[in-house]
């Protein structure tokens, strides 16, 4: 059985936790300092009672709930919560994987369902009293179904799925409540009849492999496959990465698309250097803002990269490749995979020069703050009336 450690609300969360006079209160957390002029980062619970959430612009937030408190993301605080969040599972000494700054994953083993019961209530209590915050736990079979499981009684939720709740638990659930099912896949399941979860489960293989392709055979197998996690704790190393964003509203601008495509390649390249990795694959992805189209591409390279401007360069060659009309784009993904460790220090001055310079921008970022510098070219974004994104991994 696979444990699924998902933080509520978790940047919201955390600036209750450290100011007091935060708690109980309708909260927005903003990608930038000018509470007018940003994007929602996260909302605490008491916002998303008002139908805030993060993605949406500021000023829309505050139409929502004008009684609402702001304040400016602080990274380091949450990367700096989310690290000890990580050493106390460790403590345990069971297969642990990092999924991103505020999940977590644990191979439960051998352990029975006494045992689950101590070991989730143990982990809660610890968090709550180490770093005043709450957590959902999802327990299933696989990675997919706790990670479900962790979203439904949230928050300060705990879900064991077993064989016995398993098809009751699912019978509710829509297809996009799943990890992997996005836009474009929803809508070929929706076409296929199937809306929840429960009935994706009860799918056969060749349906939906012969709909959706690899990507149909890897959702079948994701749900109803028993999985471990089969490394030590030593040997994270992730299998992509990514960011993406929800822009607030609908934009056929070429350039400013282009501009968003650089921040989000700039990004997932700080993150690549960050865990001393390179990649060969890059994949961009866009949707419409019905919604039902979703544009996607990707290719290998000989050279891998770690570089946010090559990315972006592969990036845009792709985005050529899809010859798109015109169309109004409202989500925006750039992710890279094929992931390998970094070879000798290149010969050519000038490609040491450019890693010189890479790692003195990274040493900023990790002083000052992830949005304390960025290429120029992005200035486009704020005179356009766009605000640098609160993005998701």
């Amino acid at each position: 059985m696979i444990m699924h450690i998902d933080m509520d609300a978790f940047f919201a969360s955390i600036e209750q936790a450290v100011n007091p006079r935060l708690k109980g209160k309708p909260l927005i957390v903003g990608s930038r300092a000018n509470k007018n002029y940003t994007i929602v980062c996260a909302a605490s619970y008491e916002a998303k009672a008002y139908g805030i959430d993060s993605g949406i612009s500021t000023k829309e937030a505050f139409k929502l709930c004008p009684q609402a408190l702001f304040v400016a993301a602080d990274t380091n605080k949450y990367i700096y919560t989310s690290e000890g969040i990580l050493k106390l599972l460790r403590e345990y000494g069971l297969p642990l994987e990092y999924a991103s700054v505020d999940e977590f994953r644990m191979d439960l083993a051998d352990l029975n369902m006494v045992e689950y019961g101590d070991l989730v209530r143990e982990i809660k209590q610890k968090i709550r009293q180490r770093f005043g915050i709450t957590c959902s736990i999802g327990i299933a079979r696989n990675f997919l179904l706790a990670k479900l499981a962790s979203k439904i009684n949230k928050p300060d939720g705990l879900v064991i799925l077993t064989g016995e709740n398993l098809l009751k638990a699912l019978t509710n659930l829509g297809v996009e409540k799943l990890c992997g099912v996005g836009p474009s896949t929803q809508i070929v399941l929706n076409n296929l009849g199937v809306k929840t979860c429960l009935e994706l489960w009860n799918i056969e293989r060749e349906t939906l492999t012969r709909h959706l392709g690899q990507r149909g055979l890897a959702l079948y197998m994701a749900l109803h496959s028993q999985e471990t996690l089969g490394f030590s704790q030593g040997n994270q190393t992730p299998k992509s990465i990514g960011h993406s964003y929800t822009l607030p509203r609908a934009v056929q601008d070429l350039e400013l698309i282009n501009a968003w495509i650089r921040l989000l390649s700039e990004m997932v390249a700080f993150r690549l250097r960050d865990a001393n990795l390179e990649a060969k694959i890059t994949c961009i992805w866009l949707v419409e803002a019905s919604k039902k189209t979703c544009f996607s591409a990707q290719k290998a390279s000989k050279l891998p990269t770690n570089d946010g401007f090559e990315v972006f360069l592969r990036a845009r060659r792709l985005m050529a490749k899809l010859s798109l009309a015109k169309p109004k784009i409202r989500a925006i993904g750039v992710s890279c995979s094929s992931l390998v460790m970094p070879k000798n220090r290149p010969l050519f001055k000038e490609i040491q020069k450019r890693e010189d310079l890479l790692k003195t921008l990274d040493n900023i970022k990790k002083k000052h703050g992830e949005w304390s510098i960025y290429p120029a070219s992005l200035l486009l974004t704020a005179t356009s009336g766009q605000s640098l994104p609160k993005v998701d991994r």
